[in-house]
């Protein structure tokens, strides 16, 4: 089985750590709690195959430090999350995509990456467009994703497709076993670890 290094970055409170969640524990989680750093492992089967994700759920971009350039070098595959109800959250995933170039130092088509936009269940307050946002996509030459963690509405197929991505461009690291579902956590108050199953 393989495993794919994946980080997701936004803005503080966009749903990052939602996003993550529910993909896996299964659950959405109510109320807003600043991430330092969190660390996750899934087992995922994507298209007949199973493979590891280990997902870095960071900070917000305003927190961003260089701490966090460690695991923009250290990840393969990228998750932009910005929150359809803050337009706002659209030019931090501007500003973090062009910090992956920099950090990575090769060419778009060589990153895989996945522009999402959270919260699509709170309709009526909605800021940005589909539109608006499918022609960024464009503009990147990456997919886009509308999302809702609360009601589990395409969470599944953000991270299959950064998956699929990865294993295309060979950026996989082969492992043993049946793998995990974990968490480790960078604690905001005391900065240890303090790792802990949380799904079997």
């Amino acid at each position: 089985m393989s495993t794919y290094s994946i980080i997701v970055l936004g803005a503080g409170g966009v749903g990052k750590s939602s996003l993550t969640l529910r993909l896996v524990q299964g659950e959405f989680f109510d109320g807003y709690d600043p991430t330092i750093e969190d660390i996750y492992t899934k087992t995922l089967k994507v298209d007949e195959d199973y493979c590891s994700l280990q997902i870095t759920d960071t900070a917000g971009a305003e927190q961003f430090t260089a701490v966090n350039e460690y695991y923009l070098k250290s990840a393969r595959g990228f998750i932009l999350a910005f929150s359809l109800t803050q337009a706002a959250s659209v030019r931090e995933v501007e500003n973090l995509r062009t910090q992956i170039y920099r950090v990575k130092g090769h060419g778009a088509t060589q990153i895989p990456m996945v522009l999402v936009g959270t919260k699509a269940d709170l309709a009526p307050d909605r800021e940005v467009s589909r539109e608006t946002m499918q022609a960024l996509a464009d503009k990147w030459s990456i997919p886009y994703y509308e999302t809702s963690a609360k009601r589990n509405w395409g969470v599944s197929n953000v991270f299959e497709d950064i998956v699929r991505q990865m294993r295309s461009k060979g950026m996989d690291t082969p492992t043993s076993g049946s793998g995990s579902k974990g968490r480790t956590r960078k604690s905001k108050s005391a900065g240890t670890l303090d790792s802990r199953c949380v799904l079997m």
